[in-house]
């Protein structure tokens, strides 16, 4: 029995104590042991090993976000050094708040170059010769910090250990990734990911609508599907949909469309009429459309990646390998622009109005 399930089935949880009570569903059901961490079977192995050993080597956890890479470090670090001493072994810190060089030289430094203490270990656990520092989303981080980090890393290696988290590992320098054991965290897969959401439904007594059941669980297929649509298989992203439908219900039935409206979803029938403006290639008509669509508070970054599928899968609309070839470029192009902060409303119009251009030449 993993720890979601015992969490489930323990009878005094219905009676949770008020901290319990008003936690965010991510931290309440974050894991609490490495066996608990689900579909990072390397990753685990490895570190259950670390367990019962002085030797950890410096870490990199990279993958999407919401599978598990801060959760299984912070996992590791309770079992490693118990309630006592983490706070006193363990610096957590998110470098897309503290991105420069100053993060490096004061608080890193600072941490790695204190004293080991003794005095609170606790015989239960190894509480091992080393401290851990946590650096999340580290891919934020600038060249520069990055190549103070990799000093910082050499000059403190035999009582500092480093765990450097982020989405894109090909941002961080390579003096840095060779130093580390390297883990791949993917995507949760969706039974994994559907026993997860039911189990933590079951316990806060969610109720989550009728229809076909999936995978014999309390979740019904459409209502799942569109948890981990909007969700792109981020499980925390997830669980924070599943509790915000919770409250915004108070005990009725969470359908599809609450979960499509509270993530921002455009619905299929707006879809569909943007794709028959774009097919019809009218100037006035793109820009009355795209106006619509900003007025009604779309975000640019989702009628993107639906569109992306649309037109991927040739729905509605007939392309040659040519034509999606352009058109993908297009929506790169205006991704990193986005990215970079430009305006959503003149990006949005401006890719609409290419896509139509290449669409009508057909």
């Amino acid at each position: 029995m993993n720890f979601f399930q015992a969490y489930a089935s323990n009878n005094t949880a219905n009676k949770p104590a008020d901290k319990e009570h008003v936690k965010p569903w991510v931290e309440k059901y974050r894991p609490k042991t490495i066996d608990d961490i689900a579909s990072q079977e390397q990753a685990v192995s490895v570190l259950k090993k670390a367990l019962h050993s002085d030797n950890l080597p410096h870490l990199l956890f990279y993958g999407p976000p919401g599978t598990g890479k801060t959760s299984t470090i912070l996992a590791l670090a309770h079992q490693l050094y118990g309630p006592k001493m983490i706070k006193s072994r363990v610096l957590e810190l998110n470098a897309s708040d503290e991105r420069g060089i100053s993060v490096v030289r004061d608080s890193i430094k600072n941490f790695a170059r204190t004293t080991l203490t003794t005095s609170d270990i606790d015989s239960k656990y190894p509480c091992p010769a080393f401290k851990i520092v946590i650096l999340d989303e580290a891919d934020s981080m600038t060249r520069d910090a990055q190549s103070a980090l990799r000093r910082t890393m050499e000059t403190y290696s035999k009582t500092t250990r480093f765990c450097i988290i982020c989405n894109y590992v090909s941002r961080i320098i390579e003096p840095i990734t060779s130093r580390c054991a390297k883990f791949r965290f993917k995507s949760l897969p969706l039974e994994q990911l559907s026993e997860r959401l039911n189990i933590i439904a079951d316990k806060e007594n969610v109720a989550l609508g009728s229809g076909p059941k999936s995978y014999s669980f309390l979740f019904p297929f459409q209502t799942l599907q569109a948890l981990i649509k909007a969700s792109n298989g981020d499980l925390r992203k997830a669980i924070t949909y599943l509790q915000s439908g919770a409250n915004l219900h108070q005990g009725k039935e969470i359908t599809p469309d609450t979960i499509n409206r509270m993530a921002g979803i455009v619905p299929d029938s707006v879809m569909n009429k943007l794709i028959e403006t774009i097919q019809n290639g009218n100037t006035t008509d793109i820009k009355d459309q795209v106006q619509e669509l900003m007025n009604e508070g779309y975000s640019a970054e989702f009628i993107m990646s639906q569109l992306n599928d649309i037109l991927g899968k040739n729905q509605g609309l007939t392309l040659t390998t040519l034509q999606q070839s352009k058109i993908a470029q297009i929506l790169g192009t205006t991704d990193i622009r986005l990215v970079h902060g430009a305006d959503e409303h003149v990006q949005l119009l401006n890719m609409l109005l290419q896509i139509g251009h290449i669409v009508s030449a057909n």
